[in-house]
């Protein structure tokens, strides 16, 4: 079934490979690369961050059966745009495509941006260099805000992107399968190179260092993980162009899912195969530190091109995806109408895609790797949380609503992952106030909106 708005429809193209792609390419982006070093600050010592990684691949493959059985129910463009709405009412499901609009889905473009600047400026140290700085309590920390020259490359990387989403699903879909296979076949060779090499050593597993006490610590930690798990739901966004999609979002979400877990764990051992918690929690970009110290410059310099190709799949992923929730939204006539448009030609949202390029763009500017993940990981966990419970009130409201997939486990399994998701809000709210206030205020920003709309809608 297709899609329609105003007689253009949408088409169901992408298959089973590119849906999984999806999922794989979204997820991995540079979090594996960057977040170990951050985890092992936070734990102290590398067998607790096997713990952190554990803990946050199970909970992102919670979700991804709880979300699997909303997908297959409910195959429409937006996600858990549908989701909130069916369960909740359309304020939810308004608040929730608002937050992804610009919070959720756009700072996540945005960081993966910034962190995409940070590698290259290992061949171009220029890129880190201040070019302007704005005298206002706008930047990391309440400080001026900085313009740095890579976020200039930065914001070119997003709306290139933008731009090739524009013209076809089919192209994006065919870009994020192409690199994601890259990416995979990259980490394999990382992973290969550092638990092959005679320079790494068992005992670097049993090694520790200074770390944040007690659960403070370990909630850090799993804010730093789950950034890097973040994008397993991003499928379901672009439901209404899957083939087949009562089969193909279960399996893509939860094989992806798996897949990915995968991968960070056998990252993670050749990380601390090669390099002791003092070291790793030293290097602010750990996967380059390891491959350095067994090919010297030149892994360090091919670690940033894995990580580059990495991040490209994963703004590809999340521009296609995201475009998705605003398109859902002003379709109901809850956001601005324009955004409703599907191109006579290429059949994509393309004045939605175009919006949240753009403005994925303009937040680059907001501030550095680690301010910006916390800002969206806060503001996205709410809304994870809420969607995760629909599925215990559509099994009460809505009965007869036909589940092609039900969630394996329930309902322990979205309790399971409503509580965690509860556990790291309330430690995220605790430990970076500022980033996570920040998102409080863009979701409830949103009420005059939604009413103003609505009245419209009349």
């Amino acid at each position: 079934m297709a899609e329609r708005s105003a007689g253009v429809e949408l088409r169901r193209v992408l298959g089973t490979y590119s849906a999984t792609a999806l999922v794989i390419g979204t997820v991995i982006g540079s979090g594996i690369f960057l977040v170990p070093s951050e985890m092992v600050r936070r734990v102290g010592s590398p067998g607790m961050v096997f713990v952190v990684w554990i803990v946050g691949g199970l909970l992102s493959l919670f979700g991804a059966l709880t979300y699997a059985e909303l997908a297959a129910a409910m195959p429409q463009a937006g996600g858990e745009y549908n989701y909130l709405r069916e369960a909740y009412g359309p304020l939810w499901g308004f608040l929730y495509g608002w937050t992804q609009t610009w919070v959720g889905k756009s700072g996540s473009v945005a960081t993966l941006g910034t962190a995409f600047f940070l590698y290259l400026a290992n061949f171009s140290p220029k890129l880190e260099q201040v070019l302007y700085s704005i005298p206002l309590p706008l930047g990391p920390g309440g400080g001026p805000l900085e313009i740095r020259y890579g976020q200039l490359l930065a914001v070119l990387v997003i709306l290139a992107l933008g731009g090739l989403n524009y013209l076809g699903v089919q192209v994006g879909g065919g870009i994020q399968v192409t690199v994601t296979v890259v990416k995979i076949l990259l980490l394999a060779a990382i992973i290969g190179i550092g638990v092959g090499t005679s320079r790494g050593s068992a005992a670097n597993f049993t090694s520790s260092t200074g770390a944040a006490a007690g659960v403070t610590g370990f909630f850090g930690a799993l804010v730093a993980a789950l950034w890097a798990f973040d994008g397993w739901n991003n499928v379901s966004m672009v439901a209404s162009e899957i083939k087949n999609p009562q089969k193909n979002l279960p399996l893509a979400l939860i094989a992806g899912t798996l897949v990915v877990m995968a991968i960070y764990l056998l990252a993670n051992v050749a990380y601390f195969y090669v390099l002791p918690a003092p070291d790793a929690a030293a290097s602010e970009r750990v996967a380059a530190e390891m491959m350095r110290r067994i090919l010297g410059q030149g892994g360090a310099g091919a670690v940033s091109v894995a990580a580059m190709v990495s991040i490209f799949a994963a703004l590809n992923g999340s521009i296609l995806s995201g475009a998705r929730v605003p398109y859902a939204m002003a379709r109901d006539g809850l956001f601005f109408a324009p955004l409703a448009r599907v191109h006579p030609r290429y059949r994509t949202p393309a004045v939605s895609i175009l919006v949240l390029s753009a403005w994925s763009a303009l937040l680059v500017f907001s501030g550095r790797y680690k301010e910006l993940f916390t800002y969206v990981i806060f503001a996205n966990w709410l809304l994870y949380g809420m969607t995760a419970a629909s599925v215990l009130v559509l099994r009460k409201k809505r009965p007869d609503l036909e589940r092609p997939y039900r969630t394996a486990g329930y309902p322990t399994v979205p309790v399971l992952f409503l509580f965690g998701a509860c556990c790291l809000i309330f430690s995220t709210l605790f430990d970076s106030p500022r980033e996570s206030l920040m998102g409080l205020v863009l979701i409830f920003l949103g009420l005059p909106f939604y009413f103003h709309w609505k009245r419209l809608a009349r």
